[in-house]
């Protein structure tokens, strides 16, 4: 029997919503913690250096943007990189060296060790997200890691002075969803550890 297409639509707002709101019981002192790592960084003059492929390069400019800009309040400019950005850097990596190493090099060339690295990754098997994450840990740097589908191998890459936000979903579309949301609360979240819990 075939499911009518209004239906079909709050199929997709249902298991939305079932998603975020096992994310809020799983993730919420996880996310807490993100954000604290990330404005410890950001007063000591570090940056968040953020990447992912597809979507979720969307979610690493997306972030930058609101944290250079703004988010919802006026607060000064916070440092932050999307590396998904510069096509030359992008393209001349790649031909070089190959698409796994776009990321990696990049956080060679400017992450420095007060840095926070934000990889983004539905699967948590994105190879150029794996050696970005392996070229911040060799700096010292923090990792905050955006997955799903159980983590993937990025999980298994992670200390215990880093942050694993992983959606509890195994569809895409889902977990991306649930990033945006994540986004948004550090977003928040950094804003009021700045600007009101002083």
């Amino acid at each position: 029997m075939k499911i009518n297409l209004t239906d079909r639509i709050k199929e997709h707002f249902e298991e939305s919503l079932s998603v975020k709101m096992l994310s809020m019981e799983r993730l919420t002192q996880d996310l807490a913690q993100a954000t604290q790592v990330m404005v410890n960084s950001l007063k000591l003059g570090g940056k968040i250096l953020a990447c992912g492929n597809g979507g979720s390069a969307g979610d690493a400019q997306h972030f930058a943007a609101e944290l250079v800009g703004r988010f919802e309040r006026e607060r000064m400019e916070l440092g932050a990189i999307a590396l998904t950005t510069d096509s030359s850097i992008l393209t001349a990596i790649g031909n070089d060296y190959g698409f796994d190493e776009i990321f990696s090099k990049q956080v060679r060339a400017i992450g420095k060790k007060e840095d926070i690295l934000l990889g983004i990754s539905t699967s948590g098997n994105s190879p150029n997200v794996i050696l970005a994450i392996k070229a911040a840990k060799k700096m010292g740097m923090r990792v905050v890691a955006f997955t799903g589908r159980g983590g993937g191998k990025i999980k298994d890459l992670l200390e215990p002075e880093d942050v694993h936000l992983c959606v509890p979903s195994e569809r895409t579309a889902r977990i991306q969803e649930t990033h945006l949301l994540l986004i948004h609360c550090l977003c928040d979240g950094i804003d009021y550890l700045l600007l009101d819990a002083k």
